[in-house]
């Protein structure tokens, strides 16, 4: 089986929706984004190989020096699948997107380093 990153994704908008939405109604998606998040995990723990967590601040080393930078990624989960296609069909509908306000779920390869 081959192993898969799964980036969870987040926007500026998609947060900004979020917080326009009272309190009451924040409160009530939290609570149900996250048992739906401890289902999927229960649902697809054979194929769970790092639940992952949440991503702090990005600090990027460059050429150029140390800066602080923004981007999109918000958490990160590692699974295993046969195909990428079979590993993204593990994130549909997922609650980071379909609940809370994640705005997605990129999965790559995590390929071998390559030898001589």
């Amino acid at each position: 089986m081959k192993q898969f990153l799964a980036v969870y994704t987040g926007s500026p908008e998609a947060m900004a929706r979020w917080q326009a939405l009272p309190g009451s109604e924040q409160q009530r998606r939290q609570a149900e984004g996250f048992a739906a998040w401890n289902a999927w995990i229960l649902a697809h723990q054979s194929a769970i190989v790092q639940v992952g967590g949440p991503l702090g601040r990005t600090r990027r080393v460059s050429a150029a020096g140390v800066a602080d930078v923004r981007n999109a990624m918000a958490a990160y989960t590692i699974v295993r699948a046969d195909s990428h296609e079979a590993a993204a069909a593990l994130f549909v509908n997922h609650p980071h997107f379909a609940i809370l306000p994640g705005d997605g779920v990129e999965i790559m390869e995590c390929l071998p380093i390559p030898t001589r």
